[in-house]
């Protein structure tokens, strides 16, 4: 089983920037998409950016500009710039990974969460 862990979270005043990182540790061939979720106090978890093995990158339609999100295969690293920070970006950060073990079979990984909270 791949291990997430995420850093970079915290507390940050409207217009501001953060930066968070995932790191996966375990054994195994290949990782697919990277992704990064949110949710916020009683909404549904929300896809906010991913980023496939080719480079390729979507984004939720209310970060757009604002977000960006990048990979490192050869460290098997996922990060997410955020700048412009707006209040309602206040949520609990995931970090996801789909990823093929050297058997070819396809699993997925979730982080533990770390906690964006941006103040007016």
């Amino acid at each position: 089983q791949v291990q997430l862990v995420e850093s970079g979270g915290g507390l940050v005043q409207a217009g501001g920037s953060l930066r968070l990182s995932c790191a996966a540790s375990g054994s195994m061939f290949s990782i697919n998409t990277m992704g990064w979720y949110r949710q916020a106090p009683g909404k549904q978890r929300e896809l906010v950016a991913a980023i496939i093995s080719g480079g390729s990158t979507n984004y939720v339609d209310s970060v757009k500009g604002r977000f960006t999100i990048s990979r490192d295969n050869a460290k098997n690293t996922v990060d997410l710039q955020m700048n412009s920070l707006k209040p309602e970006d206040t949520a609990v950060y995931y970090c996801k990974m789909t990823y093929r073990l050297y058997n070819y079979r396809t699993l997925e990984s979730w982080g533990q969460g770390t906690l964006v909270t941006v103040s007016s």
